[in-house]
C-alpha cells in the first residue's frame, strides 16, 4: 500500500485524464460541433490541451481557436448544445482505461474503502463511460460538473463528499491529473495524489506540488 493511503478513509477520483483517456471521443464531438457551425476542426492534439474545466469551457476554447477570438454568448450556446448532442450519441466508444486503473479500483474496493468520482464532465455522461468498463458499482457516489453550483478547482464538491460520508477532510484523498484537482484537494483539506499522463494544459503536474505522484495508479495499492 502506498504511504499516502495511511489513515485515509475515503478516496475521491477524477475521471478524464485520471481513470480514462476520453479525448478521442471528446475531439470527435468538438469537431462535429465546429463543423455544424461552419468552422474548421480543432483536432485531437489541441483538444487534449483544452480538457479539464467542463464541457462549456472546452467549447469556449475550441470556438475561440476556430473563430480567432472569444465567442459571443449566442455562438457559445449553439456550439455547446451541438457538442452535447454529438457527444451524447457516443461518449465512450473510443475511450480507454489507463493501465493500472482497474487493478487499483479493484484493490481499494476489496479493502472496503468508499470510492467517489468527482469530475467536471456533465453528470449524464458518467454512467455510460463507467458502465462500458463495468466500473459503475465501484463508486459509492458520483458528482458531475453540473451536480453542484461549483466545480473543481473550487473545493465545494470535495467538501460535499466529505460531509456526505461524515469524514474529516484530512482523512480523504483526492486523486487526479490536473492542477485543478490538486488545487481543489488542497483547498478542501484533502491529501492529494496526481498522475502525470493526463490532461494538464501542457504543464507538468509536478509543478502543482501534489502530496504524492505515481506513474500508474497500480502503485497506489
Amino acid at each position: 500500500m502506498h504511504p499516502i493511503l495511511t489513515d485515509i478513509r475515503l478516496v475521491t477520483f477524477d475521471l478524464d485524464g485520471t481513470l480514462v483517456d476520453s479525448v478521442p471521443d471528446l475531439a470527435v464531438a468538438v469537431d462535429a460541433a465546429l463543423d455544424a457551425l461552419g468552422l474548421p476542426p480543432a483536432g485531437e492534439a489541441r483538444v487534449r490541451d483544452w480538457v479539464g474545466n467542463g464541457s462549456l469551457k472546452l467549447m469556449e476554447r475550441a470556438l475561440a481557436h476556430a473563430a480567432g477570438g472569444p465567442p459571443g454568448e449566442a455562438l457559445l450556446a449553439r456550439g455547446h448544445e451541438a457538442f452535447l448532442e454529438h457527444y451524447g450519441r457516443d461518449p465512450g466508444s473510443r475511450t480507454q482505461l489507463y493501465p493500472g486503473v482497474r487493478e487499483c479500483l479493484d484493490a481499494l474496493r476489496g479493502r472496503e474503502l468508499p470510492l467517489v468520482l468527482v469530475t467536471n464532465k456533465p453528470f449524464a455522461f458518467i454512467r455510460p463511460i463507467l458502465s462500458q468498463f463495468g466500473l459503475e458499482r465501484h463508486f459509492a457516489l458520483w458528482l458531475g460538473g453540473d451536480s453542484l453550483p461549483q466545480k473543481k478547482p473550487d473545493p465545494a464538491p470535495l467538501l460535499h463528499v466529505a460531509a456526505h460520508f461524515r469524514q474529516p477532510p484530512r482523512a480523504c484523498l483526492m486523486v487526479g491529473d490536473s492542477r485543478h484537482d490538486v488545487a481543489a484537494g488542497r483547498a478542501a483539506g484533502f491529501r492529494t495524489l496526481a498522475v502525470p499522463y493526463g490532461y494538464n494544459h501542457g504543464e507538468p503536474i509536478r509543478d502543482s506540488r501534489p502530496d504524492a505522484l505515481v506513474d500508474s495508479l497500480a502503485e497506489l495499492v
